[in-house]
């Protein structure tokens, strides 16, 4: 009979990732049909891994505090065994409205990006980075994302309030790419990928500019595939959007349907701002089935909710539907904030899973913490999902066979009641119980 590690998370109780009875595979009776139905012979994508956001705010929140709560939260984000077995990360290039104002890597007016220097990033936000590869016990899948080009290269002046690239200084914006990644691998931090534009659709208070569909094509095309291959960075994945899913399907369509640039294009990436809808996701891997998804940001908004549960629910919710419509990693965004939400440098105060309150040196799990674990902790890099038929009602769920060949499924009840139903794989059936606002994983060994 199929062996059974059982963790749970459930509101209302002291359970947070904690170890249950293992829940019990017997000898399926003849004919029976369970309510959820594992496949492992149905294959889908290959997880690349799950992790949160190194800005500014965080690294500088945690150099705030305790230097051993700071070690906690590192080791309680990516020590694959005491922690999260966090394996990824994202990186914004030079600020964004998680920093503690704005700033560049060059001076004004530098087009040959002769005085490009990373030094600002020395203080907080590398030795952050470098202390979680420590802890990982190896490299972090580094994601690298710009939130705007310097105002000189901008038509607004501003590298807030939206704005968009000068077509003069598309080439020299490519190569400061190049020198960001140069400059990383300096450092011994290797970048596995760069985003185009973090929301290319929005004009916001803080930095950021705006790329039409065709714009965001042709500057992969003619700039900075080519300042990457050229470079010898032929290796750096490219991701697109990184934007909200209500209108990927139009964007990622304009640029993967051009060949020439779609070919410098690793995939799609997405946020959950504006709407859970999870077919679109799904649509656009239907429309492009060699290009890949990524989750690349989402958070509760609006300042910190300590104690609150729909926070939890919501990346629980968000995450089985991202990777049921074939997602192939998850990145939170700020790893850790402050008892305000923030520092934030134009007051968009946001949630984290972790606060650090710098007055009293308390640290705080939300429930976020707790469910992003259930999968993160038990889902591995290199995991496939596999086939899962599922009528039990108001049970969400996910299933993924790992490298070592074990199946981690997670199963999340958002509702008042209890939920009892029966899982079924191959000639086993075993009874499950969810409690009231509660997720679930069972790691099998067959």
């Amino acid at each position: 009979m199929a062996k059974v590690q059982t963790i749970l998370t459930a509101k209302n109780t002291d359970h947070r990732l904690s170890p249950q009875q293992g829940i019990d595979f017997k000898e399926r009776p003849a004919g029976q049909t369970a309510d959820v139905e594992l496949h492992p012979e149905e294959e889908y994508q290959r997880i690349v891994g799950f992790g949160g956001a190194f800005t500014e705010a965080a690294a500088y929140t945690l150099s705030r505090i305790d230097p051993s709560k700071r070690a906690e939260v590192i080791r309680r984000y990516f020590d694959p065994v005491e922690g999260l077995g966090y394996s990824m990360g994202r990186v914004h290039i030079h600020s964004c409205d998680f920093a503690l104002g704005n700033y560049t890597y060059v001076e004004d007016g530098d087009t040959d990006l002769a005085t490009f220097d990373i030094a600002h990033d020395r203080q907080w936000v590398l030795p952050l980075i470098k202390d979680a590869a420590v802890v990982r016990g190896g490299p972090l899948t580094l994601l690298a994302s710009p939130w705007t080009p310097p105002a000189w290269m901008k038509t607004n002046g501003s590298m807030n309030h939206g704005g968009s690239l000068k077509p003069e200084y598309a080439g020299a914006w490519a190569r400061y790419y190049t020198k960001f990644i140069e400059a990383y691998r300096g450092e011994g931090v290797p970048v596995w990928a760069v985003s185009v534009q973090n929301e290319p659709a929005a004009v916001q208070v803080w930095d950021s500019c705006v790329y039409s569909a065709e714009e965001e094509r042709d500057f992969v095309k003619n700039h900075l595939g080519p300042a990457l291959h050229g470079a010898g960075m032929a290796d750096v994945k490219i991701i697109i959007w990184d934007h909200n899913r209500d209108i990927m399907v139009e964007r990622a369509s304009a640029v993967l349907s051009d060949p020439e640039a779609a070919r410098y294009v690793w995939g799609t990436g997405i946020h959950w701002y504006g709407g859970e809808e999870f077919d679109k996701v799904a649509k656009v891997h239907e429309l492009f089935p060699d290009k890949h998804l990524l989750f690349t940001e989402g958070c509760q908004e609006g300042g910190v909710r300590l104690g609150e549960w729909f926070t939890g629910e919501r990346y629980g919710r968000n995450m089985i539907g991202d990777l049921n419509a074939w997602t192939e990693g998850y990145l939170d965004w700020n790893l850790v904030l402050d008892e305000t939400g923030g520092p934030n440098h134009v007051n968009n105060l946001c949630d984290a899973p972790v606060i650090a309150d710098t007055v009293t040196g308390e640290i705080h799990y939300n429930s976020s913490y707790y469910y992003i674990g259930h999968f993160s902790k038990y889902i591995k890099p290199g995991a496939v999902r596999i086939g899962l038929a599922s009528a039990a009602a108001g049970v969400l769920s996910c299933a993924f066979r790992n490298p070592d060949g074990t199946i981690a499924i997670v199963l999340m009840n958002e509702g008042d009641e209890v939920r009892s139903f029966t899982l079924g794989l191959g000639e086993e059936v075993a009874e499950c119980v969810l409690p009231p606002h509660s997720i679930a994983t069972h790691v099998i060994a067959i």
